[in-house]
């Protein structure tokens, strides 16, 4: 098939670790890598940011990054960029009437969905939707400290019934689409996946510190990521040291409020000698960095999905996380992590604390973690899942006969 994947802010060559380039950015060109390997001809069309970007990129074989204009040719954040989406719509239909044509639209956040829909009042093509976040749970959890559109809610409802399919990518988001009115018949659950080769429990290690337990967490430096608390609880659990993955470069972190805010924390706290904000790090150096964790703590408020925890755990590093949206999907409680309250420093430190001491639970994590992120979460089997779905979408389109979506999630 030809797939148009829309990603309006998350470009698959962005640099990873900004307020606005994360795991949306990967999931696209990981599972658009991974459709292409089966055959699929998948163009990526993401908003022109830079004057100097190329109109189009070949990302990897099969695979093409289209840059659109709409709106300025400049970095802008994602919460600006809602006025650009009509603009953005008009430009796809316009190059698919002219030229390359999809079978199926794949959009990926809500505001990519509103272009996707947009652009399909001309060429009508099946649109499946991944919404990556929501609204309602962003709302929930940051109050008035949510800078999305005012209208984004009532858009995300709107936008969960005008699609052919919306992809959720864990049980828990299944409810939350539910809850605002997206039909049960129209959702099927496709969890993200992870790099096998690059992942994986052998392979060169990072420096450690000698004779000190290493906790690793990864992430973007946002507040909801929760690495405050996890600084917190680090008072709780003696002589083990705290890295942090993500984020600015290193010698940027001094300028980054979240880094200097966390830098804070640590010394507030008295852990300032045991907290260590390495920065953004290339993505191939990352399975280095999980190796060298004696546990990785994923502590975030919420969590769509969490790839983090995935990448530790085929790394076979044990985890310790969030009982929160996709990691209580991922993370096995007792099996391959153990998972804890959000928002919690006493239970975090308590749970990283009982498997620092304990060799043998650790190891027993570790083994079960890699081969769950073999067996259930690879990128070929995600490709292939969602091949099916869009091929049900396609079919569902042609006939006008809705079908109840297969459950594919990894339990």
């Amino acid at each position: 098939m030809r797939i148009a994947m829309i990603s309006e802010h998350a470009s698959p060559l962005a640099f990873l670790g900004g307020v606005d380039a994360g795991g949306q950015n990967l999931h696209v060109a990981e599972l658009s890598t991974a459709l292409a390997r089966l055959g699929h001809d998948v163009r990526v069309y993401t908003r022109r940011d830079r004057i100097a970007l190329p109109a189009e990129f070949a990302f990897a074989d099969g695979v093409t990054v289209v840059h659109v204009p709409a709106g300025p040719p400049e970095p802008l954040g994602k919460d600006l960029l809602l006025p650009y989406m009509k603009p953005f719509g008009r430009w796809l239909a316009d190059s698919w009437t002219d030229g390359w044509s999809p079978d199926v639209i794949h959009a990926h956040f809500w505001m990519s969905g509103l272009a996707a829909l947009v652009a399909r009042r001309r060429v009508a093509r099946p649109v499946v939707q991944t919404f990556h976040a929501l609204g309602t749970v962003k709302r929930r959890h940051q109050g008035v400290r949510d800078t999305s559109p005012a209208a984004r809610i009532s858009l995300e409802r709107s936008l969960g019934r005008g699609v052919d399919r919306v992809v959720a990518q864990c049980r828990d988001e299944v409810r939350e689409l539910v809850r605002i009115g997206v039909p049960r018949d129209r959702i099927g659950v496709i969890p993200s996946g992870v790099d096998g080769a690059t992942f994986a429990p052998l392979g060169p290690i990072a420096p450690r510190s000698e004779g000190r337990p290493r906790i690793l967490s990864v992430g973007r430096l946002v507040e909801r990521k929760g690495f405050a608390d996890l600084i917190r609880a680090l008072r709780l659990v003696p002589h083990a040291e705290l890295v942090i993955v993500g984020g600015p470069p290193e010698a940027e972190l001094a300028r980054d409020p979240e880094a200097v805010r966390l830098r804070a924390v640590a010394v507030a706290c008295g852990v300032a000698d045991r907290t260590r904000l390495l920065g953004a790090v290339p993505r191939e150096d990352m399975p280095r960095w999980y190796r060298s964790a004696d546990v990785l703590a994923c502590s975030p408020w919420y969590e769509p999905f969490g790839l983090t925890a995935l990448e530790g755990m085929a790394c076979g590093v044990p985890v310790v996380a969030s009982a929160v949206g996709g990691l209580v999907d991922t993370v096995v409680d007792g099996e391959s992590g153990t998972l804890v309250p959000a928002r919690d420093p006493a239970a975090l430190a308590t749970a990283l604390q009982d498997l620092l001491v304990d060799p043998v639970r650790r190891l027993s994590y570790a083994t079960a973690g890699v081969d769950r992120a073999r067996q259930r979460y690879s990128w070929d089997l995600t490709a292939e899942r969602m091949t099916a779905l869009y091929q049900r979408a396609r079919d569902e389109r042609r006939t006008g006969h809705r079908r109840m979506p297969a459950e594919a999630v990894a339990s």
